[in-house]
């Protein structure tokens, strides 16, 4: 450690590149930097684009202040698995010219909207970033959810005659352009904003639903030593990611096709990561390429982290390797997913394969704990909707989904069994306490698990309909969650998951 601190700091040894800020950031954890600011750093090396991004932190705590200090410079590793060989590369990005905390500094946040340079919004706020919020009527002061802060800015835009914005949305929920731009006219409404200032964030500004894919473990704890005395710098912002990228972007957050379709050509006009040799497809509809990505990948995900967390194992590439849990998460993929997509089963196979290698990236050490983060509202975007299809299209429960929502409610108690430590939960606080409250009324009875179960599965405002109401459900939940409660998980899964 004695040795890191000796290194003079990133910014000492790299110069950051300034740059016109073109792109306002609303995020500045480790998947937005991994991707599109790795993005945008390789089409400004590829001379196809010029421009910068000021990085708006959207909760009152985050890493913008540490960033700032490194002048917006970080290493980003990528490292994989590339023609069957073991392949890490590392880079310094960048492009991050500023950094706004708006609960510290609202007024330089909105000083942003009167940018004539600035052209577009990203954000990757969680899946519960992009939600109603209707305590958001007071905008002289910063609001709490991620729309009202873009409706405030956008506000100090039209009223200052400036032109519109390209908004693209990477959050994990469908039709994520679509459904911000719908948040935002609700939420003008709701505070009885002018008629034509409404009209202007419909028809002056562009909406795009996009599909993100790249595995981001974060920062390399356990390698970061190591990392910077090769490195000769210290760093303490870096990030991890896999090779593998995608990024889909649609403009069918419009109606109009032939609208949608000028739009999607205006911003790869503008914003053209393909002709970097980018994996990033402007394509007509992201809906086949979402439903793969957000039902492999990121519902396996969701759906292994307590299952495999709780029987205590700590990362996504131990839990494949592991003979009991890889057999539970691809029996989840190949008998439970595969069969609710409408894309050919050779294709599914081939994609799920895929998936499977990248999990075993041997450089990535993806932690279980740092994809737990909202895992409420993942399992519901995530994982939910394989379950309702295949019920409906297979007439049978799928056992290996039911067991981890079980699995979830045991996670939320709060205590890892295998070793009684407390669990680091992060999510909406409602959730937390509300789990907090039904465990703590549990007395260890077949009877008072069934009593959670059905208060949890009655969630119809979470899950969008009472699970309670679908058939077995109630009474599978039931089964697997008092099994978590009197045996060890792996014993669990063996009794319910015949």
């Amino acid at each position: 450690m004695e040795k890191v601190q000796a290194l003079p700091a990133i910014n000492m040894v790299n110069k950051k590149e300034e740059k016109k800020i073109k792109v306002m950031q609303f995020g500045e954890g480790n998947f937005l930097r991994a991707f599109v600011d790795w993005i945008i750093n390789s089409m400004n090396k590829a001379n196809v684009y010029d421009g910068g991004v000021v990085v708006v932190q959207p909760m009152s705590f985050g890493r913008c202040k540490e960033l700032a200090e490194a002048d917006g410079l970080y290493t980003l590793y990528l490292q994989g698995l590339q023609d069957g060989k073991a392949v890490r590369d590392h880079e310094v990005i960048k492009c991050l010219q500023d950094f706004v905390n708006p609960f510290e500094d609202y007024n330089k946040y909105l000083d942003y909207a009167l940018s004539d340079d600035l052209e577009i919004i990203i954000s990757n706020t969680t899946e519960a970033g992009i939600a109603f919020d209707p305590n958001d009527t007071d905008f002289t002061k910063c609001p709490n959810s991620y729309p009202g802060k873009l409706l405030a800015f956008l506000k100090k835009r039209y009223e200052a005659g400036k032109k519109g914005l390209y908004i693209i949305p990477c959050e994990l929920i469908d039709y994520n352009g679509k459904a911000l731009r719908e948040v935002l006219i609700k939420l003008a409404k709701h505070n009885n904003m002018d008629e034509a200032f409404i009209n202007w964030i419909e028809t002056a500004n562009k909406f795009y639903n996009t599909l993100v894919d790249r595995i981001v473990p974060g920062y390399p704890r356990n390698e970061a030593t190591e990392f910077q005395l090769d490195l000769g710098y210290q760093d303490q912002n870096m990030v991890v990611g896999e090779i593998f990228h995608l990024w889909c972007i649609d403009a069918q957050s419009v109606e109009d096709k032939a609208q949608a379709k000028a739009n999607l050509e205006e911003l790869n006009a503008l914003f053209p990561c393909d002709k970097a040799g980018l994996n990033v497809l402007f394509v007509d509809s992201i809906v086949p390429y979402k439903q793969r990505k957000v039902k492999i990948l990121n519902g396996s995900h969701t759906t292994l982290v307590p299952v495999s967390y709780l029987a205590g194992i700590d990362t996504v590439r131990e839990t494949i390797e592991d003979a009991e849990l890889g057999k539970f998460v691809k029996e989840f993929i190949f008998d439970e997913v595969i069969p609710t997509i409408d894309i050919p089963h050779d294709q599914m196979v081939a994609y799920s394969n895929s998936v499977l290698e990248r999990y075993m990236n041997p450089y990535v050490r993806h932690e279980l704990m740092s994809i737990a983060l909202n895992s409420c509202s993942k399992y519901k975007e995530r994982v939910l909707p394989s379950v309702l299809q295949y019920i409906e299209r297979k007439g049978q429960l799928p056992k290996h989904a039911l067991f981890s929502l079980a699995a979830l409610m045991t996670f939320y108690k709060g205590e890892r069994v295998i070793n009684g430590t407390p669990i680091a939960l992060a999510d909406d606080p409602k959730h937390i306490d509300n789990f907090k409250a039904l465990w703590a009324e549990y007395d260890g009875t077949k009877a008072g698990a069934n009593k959670l179960v059905t208060t949890v599965l009655g969630w119809a405002d979470h899950w969008g309909k009472d699970l309670n109401t679908i058939a077995g459900v109630n009474e599978f939940v039931t089964e697997a969650l008092y099994a978590q409660q009197t045996m060890t998980m792996r014993e669990a899964i063996k009794a319910i998951v015949k």
